[in-house]
This record gives C-alpha cells, structure tokens and sequence, in this order.
C-alpha cells in the first residue's frame, strides 16, 4: 500500500514541478500598470483537430515572443503534438498536418511544459484567443491539474474596439470588409499570407497584426497593460 501510496504522490509531484509549478503565481508576479511598451508578450496560435473542446486536441503550437510593439523572431516556438483525437479530413485540408506527420510528434504533457517554459511571465496574444487558450486550459488541467494562469490579448477584440471607439481608425479604413477573421484583417493591414498555413505562420501574422494596432491605442487612452486587457477581451 506504501508503494502505491507513494507512486501516487510522485507523480503528482511530476505534475506540478519545474516551469509548470512556477507559472502557478503568475497572476501575482504581473505587474498591470506596466506601459505595453515595456510588456513581455507572446503571440500564438495551435492546430487542432478540430473545434469540439470536449472532443478535439492540439497537434501543434507556434509561438513568438515581442517586447511591446518589437517582434523578436530568434525567440520562437514551434512543436507538434500527437493527438489523443482523431484527425478529421477537412482539418488535414486546412493545417496539412497528416497522421505520418504526427505519429512521432511528442505527448502533449513534454510540448505543454516546454511551452509553458517559454512564455515564462509574458501576455499572451491571440487572434479569437479563446480558441487557443481553451484548448491549451483544458489539456493543462488534464496533464497537470492546473490551469493556464497567462492573461491574453485578442486582436479580434481589441481590432473591433478600435473600430468603434476611435473615430481616425474608422475613417481610415471605411469602406472596406469588416470581415475579422486572422486572413482578411491582415489582408487588410498589408500583411503577407500566401505561405503555408501553420501555427507558427499564424503567431508571426497575429504579431504583425498586433503591431499595427497599436500606434492607434495611446490617443484612445490605452497607455497601461491593464487597460489593454480591458479592451481585447474575447
């Protein structure tokens, strides 16, 4: 019974140790009255199986990191995952990730807790974020019995703010589609998406993104990391 008792506790253990244990007091580390110039941030974007959160997983995630409005592209993340879910025809078409693609791909518990690692104390920054960060919650939860504790930015969010509450964005872009999706809005922004679509293409253009909205943030009254997570809520 000893032996149980203590396998039971080491792997519990396993569980919450290294950068995974760390991440626990983020939320008290933070500090929100940080000018977002000086906020370590960082963008990213998983494939899935598919959009079912009880039913569907992650098979990779890609990541950079930026320091207020600078994109650091020596400072990414890139892995693939093998899923605990079946691949679904119509998400190879999208992501192009196949089963031989991911048969030797690592478990989600040694991509998550290298992930975790790399984001350290940074915001996170997302385009429709809840996506994303419900997925990495939910799979966190199951492997370490902890949740993901990074507050994150969604450009979607903080694109429509912008539409409706500063009048010079509005007028810039009359006119033009509305459509928020990751593709279109960085169409619109003259960002480049002709290449392969991946995790890590996306968090690149999600940055890029980002960076573009933020000249517009000061006038608007949003100088502080706290009033930039009031207004880019999903």
């Amino acid at each position: 019974m000893s032996s149980i008792i203590t396998k039971i506790l080491g792997q519990r253990e396993k569980k919450v140790s290294g950068p995974v244990a760390r991440h626990g007091g983020l939320k008290e580390r933070l500090e929100l009255r940080v000018p977002i110039d000086g906020v370590d941030f960082v963008s990213f974007d998983t494939e899935l199986t598919g959009l079912d959160f009880k039913r569907d997983s992650i098979i990779s995630i890609g990541a950079v990191r930026m320091k207020g409005g600078r994109i650091l592209p020596g400072q990414s993340f890139y892995r693939l995952v093998r899923p605990d879910s079946e691949l679904k025809s119509q998400g190879v078409v999208v992501h192009e990730l196949t089963h031989s693609d991911l048969e030797k791909a690592e478990t989600a518990e040694e991509v998550l807790s290298d992930f975790i690692d790399f984001i350290g104390d940074a915001v996170l920054i997302g385009h429709f974020v809840f996506i994303d960060v419900n997925f990495v919650n939910r799979a966190m939860k199951r492997i370490f019995g902890v949740g993901l504790q990074s507050p994150s930015v969604d450009t979607s969010a903080l694109h429509d703010w912008l539409y409706d509450s500063d009048s010079r964005f509005a007028r810039h872009h009359q006119g033009m589609s509305l459509k928020s999706d990751l593709f279109s809005l960085a169409r619109k922004y003259g960002i480049d998406v002709e290449k392969a679509h991946n995790a890590m293409f996306d968090a690149y253009v999600t940055a890029q993104l980002f960076q573009r909205f933020l000249p517009f943030l000061p006038e608007c009254g949003v100088r502080s990391l706290k009033e930039l997570l009031m207004v880019s809520k999903a």
